[in-house]
């Protein structure tokens, strides 16, 4: 009982500090994230004459539960849709951003003497913008609608997705204490797999689920139904040895794609606040002044080089992606700061016990130091970009418009537009239908011992039970492989059409055409067969059973061939209903 009263004190004690600091930042108009952390700064334990926080481990706690609910609502703003509008200019800035500031962070940690992996978890902490800060800022001076806000905005969607793997990365990284580029490689294709089927399986299923819950007309009911799926799936994504903010973002992503999203968000909204403002109050518990001016030279050099870093490698990824210089600069000066995803970062470090207990106050402080200045940065791009268009001398000037008018000429023909649109169309769905089937033939690996035991009364020698597994995975990935045969032959009759020409071939067009139709997909269904036997190596059947295993498939799908069709056109089309509803909401 008298834990319970000392955690109801605790929890009285930061909202109702949060709540007056609130008031005080809104007057001013501050962000009120500042406001949090000077909250937290004020009850800490560092703060004299005594601390006002009795129970600072069961705060941690609620405070991750704030992490939970805040890239939970980042999921919930996630938008495919907005992404493809801007995704070569935010692809190209986003990369250019990441890449320099990771550089850029590493050496400043360096140069400081800092050891390399606190260098490397500073500069992971320096390449991810605030996406909550920013769109707050944006909002409060009412350039939300603007070209170069969307703009922004495709850049932090795709900062937030490479955050998600850096995150997994640096797990990696610190688990095993060095880099191995081959390791890295796995890492990310196993984590692209993993979302990819995520999005994939959660698009068929959870907004159907969250439709049937809604038809109730129950605020509780949908309530408790999408807190369940987010917390489950953030427990099977820990399970599977990922980050919880993997698993929020994730599902958060998913649920956006439902017609019940601005019932969630609403729902959700008080609690992510809630949450989310404990988690900040948390990070300024963890701020020790002394610590800071002793390390003022560090805070000082890092906030320079987070400003300019970020104004220049994001200007200039927006810029040579074919945008003009005004936008460059605004983009540019718009992401000029950390936030939340460096506060994780830093959490990480510190709970990985990789990173020195320095670090974390000195992002924090850089964070609160930048989030000042986002809102003056952001309204003095435009002076800023005229002044420097006076300052720059004229040859400079008239290099940067040619190329900016050339790059903006490079516009494919309509034909081209359209053949691009194809391959691209086609090349998506052949990758989505392969990661589905390379999850199954994992998923049936990694359950196998189970599967075994239940086929063991009936089949007691060792190759047919692995030929019986294995026969399984193949049978629930035949429709995905009969999808992919399909997609690949319908590029192979285009490629046929548009490489063997008449005045090459002459009377030999058609058999050359037909040739090569036939050739490109069966050689890449080898390769597929090739990379599912390596993957699902541990349940590999003999050579004679995997040839008559992969013969009976085959006479299996040439005759249920209309079948197997059939059920995959049903999954498509419930895919792209999902996706249309979420068109229709926009």
């Amino acid at each position: 009982m008298h834990h319970a009263i000392d955690f109801i004190q605790d929890l009285a004690v930061i909202m109702l500090l949060a709540g007056i600091v609130t008031v005080i930042f809104h007057r001013f108009k501050q962000p009120v994230v500042l406001g949090y952390i000077l909250a937290g700064v004020i009850i800490g334990p560092y703060t004299p004459p005594f601390a006002l926080i009795h129970d600072e481990a069961t705060i941690n706690t609620l405070a991750e539960l704030g992490v939970v609910f805040l890239l939970f609502s980042l999921g919930l703003e996630f938008s495919l849709r907005r992404l493809a509008k801007v995704g070569v200019t935010a692809l190209v800035a986003a990369l250019t951003e990441i890449v320099l500031m990771l550089w850029l962070g590493f050496e400043i940690g360096r140069g400081f003497g800092w050891d390399t992996m606190d260098s490397l978890f500073l500069g992971a902490m320096l390449a991810i913008s605030s996406t909550t800060i920013i769109v707050k800022a944006l909002d409060e001076l009412g350039m939300k609608r603007e070209n170069f806000a969307q703009l922004i905005f495709g850049v932090l969607i795709v900062e937030d997705i490479l955050a998600i793997a850096m995150i997994a990365l640096l797990s990696g990284i610190a688990t095993s204490g060095s880099v191995n580029a081959v390791d890295v490689g796995l890492t990310l294709g196993k984590l692209l797999l993993f979302m990819v089927v995520s999005l994939v399986v959660g698009l068929l299923l959870v907004p159907r689920l969250l439709a049937y819950v809604a038809r109730f007309k129950s605020d509780e009911m949908l309530l408790v139904t999408v807190l369940g799926l987010c917390f489950g799936f953030c427990l099977l994504v820990v399970q599977l040895d990922y980050s919880i903010a993997l698993g929020a973002f994730l599902i958060g992503a998913i649920m956006a794609e439902s017609r019940e999203l601005h019932v969630i968000e609403r729902l959700i909204a008080p609690l992510r606040d809630m949450f989310s403002a404990i988690f900040f109050v948390a990070i300024g518990l963890l701020l020790d002044p002394r610590v800071l001016l002793h390390y003022a030279a560090p805070i000082a050099v890092i906030t320079v080089a987070v400003v300019l870093g970020k104004i220049i490698s994001c200007g200039l990824g927006v810029f040579v992606s074919g945008q003009d210089g005004r936008t460059s600069m605004r983009v540019g000066m718009g992401l000029a700061q950390i936030g939340e995803f460096s506060f994780i970062i830093a959490s990480l470090g510190l709970s990985l016990k990789v990173t020195s207990d320095f670090l974390y106050p000195i992002a924090v402080t850089v964070s609160a130091i930048t989030t000042l200045l986002t809102p003056y940065l952001i309204k003095g791009a435009d002076p800023f970009s005229r002044w420097l268009g006076r300052a720059m001398p004229p040859r400079v000037a008239y290099v940067f418009r040619q190329y900016t008018q050339w790059l903006q000429g490079l516009r494919l023909s309509d034909e081209r537009a359209a053949l691009v649109g194809i391959f691209r169309r086609v090349a998506f769905n052949v990758s989505v239908n392969l990661a589905l089937v390379v999850t199954i033939f994992l998923v049936v690996a990694y359950f196998s011992p189970r599967l075994i035991a239940l086929f063991s009364p009936w089949v007691t020698d060792d190759g047919l039970q692995s030929t019986l597994v294995w026969g399984v995975a193949l049978l629930l990935a035949l429709p995905f492989l009969i999808a992919v045969y399909r997609k690949l032959k319908s590029i192979s009759l285009l490629l046929a059409e548009l490489s063997v020409r008449p005045a090459m071939t002459g009377r030999h067009t058609a058999h050359m055409r037909r040739a090569v139709a036939e050739i490109i997909p069966a050689a890449a269904m080898v390769g597929v067969m090739l990379l599912v036997a390596a993957l699902s190596a541990s349940i590999l059947p003999s050579t004679e059973m995997l040839l008559l295993l992969v013969c009976g498939a085959l006479l299996l799908a040439i005759l249920l061939r209309r079948w197997f069709i059939r059920i995959h056109a049903k999954l498509q089309i419930a895919l792209k209903h999902t996706l249309e509803q979420d068109s229709e909401q926009s």
